[in-house]
C-alpha cells in the first residue's frame, strides 16, 4: 500500500467518524463535545488497523463499527437503546450506499484509466463526492425526523426494521460484487452488472428516504390523534364542569330563596328560648352554606367551580396557591373556551410544581385593560429549558386567537409565566369560528 492510499485512508475514516458522530448526535438532539469526536475516531481507527492486520472478512468489520456507533449513541451521547440503535443502523447504512454509488461508478471508469496521477485525482474526486453524497442524505435524514420522533418508543420497530433490510442488502451487494472493481477490461456483461447495481445503490437511499417519509406521517398522524383524544376528554370534562356549576348554582338559587323561612324558624326558636335548637340549626345552615360556596369568587360560576377542583389537587401535592381575579360580567368569553384556558394553564402548573422539589407555588390573577382582559398564570419550575410547545398551550392559543388576543410564556430561572390576552368586547355569539 502507497502513501496515498494510506493518507486516504486515514482521511476517510477520520471524515466517517466526524460525520457519523455529529448526525447521531443532531439525529438525537444531542449536543456534541470534541471529546465524543476523538473517542470514537480513535476505536475506529484501532478497528481499521485491526481489521487489516488480521484479514477479518468485511461483514464482520461492518458489525464490529455498528456496536461501536451504538456504544457511542447509548453511553456517550445518553441516548435511548432504540433510538441509538436507529441513529447507528442509518448513520452506517448511509455511509456505505453513498460510497457504494461511487464504487459502481470507479467500476465502471477506473479499468480505462492509465495515468496513476489521473487515477489518483478521480480517486480523490469520488472520495469527496462519497462524503458529500453522505453529507446530503445526513441533512435530509436529520430535516425529516425531529429527536421527539426519534425516541418516540412505541413506532421504533416500524422504522428500524425497514432500515435493517435495506443496510443487510447494502453488505451483501458490497460484499459480492465490489471485492474487486479493478479489471484491465471490463466486458459487456461486467458493464451491465455494475450499471444494475448503481440502480440499486440509488434506488436503496429512494427507500430509505421513502421510509423515513412515511414514518415522519405515522408519528405526525398518532400524535394528531393522541391531540384529539385529550381534545375530547378535556371537553368532557368541561362539559361536566359547566353542568356541576349550573346544578350549584340553582342550588344556591334555592337557598337563597328560601332564606327568609329559615330567618323565621331561628326568630320562633329565640323567642320560645329554645337555643339548643336555635345552635343546631344554625349549623345545619353553616353546613349547607359551606358546601354551596366557592373557595374562589371570580364572578364566574363555572370558572369557580374549575378553580375549586385544580387547586384541591394543588392542596393534596403542597402547592400553595394564590387566586386574585375577578372575571367582568357581562364576560364576553363563551364558559366553554374560560373551561379550556383555565384547565389546560392549571393543569401545566401543577404538572410543572410536581416535578421540584422545595418551594412551590402557583399564582393566578387577572386585570381588565379596555377591551381586553389580561389573564397572568405564574409557577415554579425546574431550571431544565422549556419543552416544545404542547397540547395544553396549543389549546390555550387556539382560543386566544379565536378572541382575537395574544398568548405569551416566559421562563425566568425557576419561574414560568404564562399571559393570556383576550378581547371581551367580542360576544361569544358573534364568534363562527369553531371552538378548539
Amino acid at each position: 500500500m502507497d502513501y496515498f492510499s494510506i493518507g486516504l485512508n486515514i482521511f476517510c475514516l477520520i471524515a466517517q467518524g466526524i460525520l457519523h458522530v455529529y448526525f447521531c448526535a443532531s439525529l438525537t438532539g444531542k449536543k456534541q463535545k470534541a471529546y465524543h469526536f476523538v473517542i470514537y475516531i480513535f476505536i475506529f481507527c484501532i478497528l481499521d488497523w485491526i481489521a487489516s492486520k488480521f484479514s477479518f472478512p468485511w461483514i464482520m468489520v461492518m458489525g464490529i463499527e455498528l456496536l461501536i456507533l451504538y456504544g457511542v449513541n447509548r453511553f456517550i451521547l445518553c441516548n435511548r437503546p432504540s433510538a441509538s440503535w436507529v441513529a447507528a443502523i442509518l448513520a452506517n447504512y448511509i455511509s456505505q450506499f453513498s460510497f457504494g454509488l461511487i464504487n459502481s461508478v470507479e467500476a465502471v471508469i477506473f479499468p480505462h484509466v492509465t495515468t496513476p496521477l489521473l487515477l489518483y485525482a478521480m480517486i480523490t474526486a469520488a472520495t469527496a463526492v462519497s462524503l458529500a453524497i453522505s453529507i446530503a442524505c445526513y441533512t435530509s435524514v436529520v430535516k425529516s425526523i425531529s429527536p421527539e420522533e426519534i425516541g418516540h418508543m412505541t413506532n421504533m420497530g416500524c422504522l428500524l426494521f425497514p432500515v435493517l433490510f435495506f443496510f443487510t442488502a447494502e453488505l451483501y451487494i458490497m460484499q459480492t460484487s465490489y471485492t474487486q472493481i479493478y479489471y484491465d477490461v471490463l466486458s459487456p456483461v461486467l458493464l451491465l452488472e455494475h450499471t444494475a447495481l448503481l440502480f440499486l445503490q440509488a434506488l436503496g437511499l429512494g427507500a430509505l428516504l421513502c421510509t423515513l417519509y412515511a414514518y415522519r406521517h405515522l408519528c405526525r398522524s398518532l400524535q394528531t390523534k393522541a391531540e384529539m383524544q385529550s381534545l375530547s376528554q378535556a371537553a368532557q370534562a368541561q362539559k361536566i364542569y359547566i353542568a356541576e356549576a349550573q346544578t350549584r348554582y340553582e342550588q344556591t338559587k334555592a337557598f337563597r330563596h328560601d332564606i327568609k323561612n329559615h330567618l323565621s324558624v331561628l326568630s320562633a326558636l329565640l323567642n320560645n328560648n329554645k337555643f339548643e335548637e336555635c345552635k343546631a340549626y344554625l349549623q345545619k345552615l353553616k353546613t349547607v352554606s359551606t358546601m354551596l360556596s366557592f373557595p374562589c369568587q371570580t364572578g364566574n360560576s363555572v370558572v369557580d367551580i374549575l378553580l375549586g377542583e385544580k387547586l384541591k389537587m394543588a392542596k393534596a401535592d403542597g402547592i400553595a396557591a394564590e387566586v386574585s381575579l375577578l372575571l367582568p360580567n357581562p364576560c364576553g368569553i363563551d364558559d366553554f373556551d374560560l373551561c379550556v384556558i383555565f384547565a389546560n394553564a392549571l393543569d401545566n402548573a401543577i404538572s410543572a410544581c410536581q416535578s421540584i422539589e422545595g418551594v412551590r407555588s402557583i399564582r393566578i390573577s387577572g386585570e381588565r385593560q379596555g377591551d381586553f382582559y389580561m389573564l397572568a398564570f405564574e409557577n415554579t419550575c425546574s431550571d431544565n429549558p422549556l419543552p416544545p410547545t404542547g397540547t395544553g398551550l396549543s389549546n390555550i392559543k387556539a382560543v386566544t386567537e379565536k378572541y382575537h388576543g395574544v398568548m405569551l410564556t416566559e421562563k425566568i430561572e425557576r419561574r414560568f409565566s404564562l399571559n393570556v390576552l383576550l378581547n371581551i368586547s367580542i360576544h361569544p355569539e358573534s364568534i363562527s369560528i369553531q371552538k378548539p
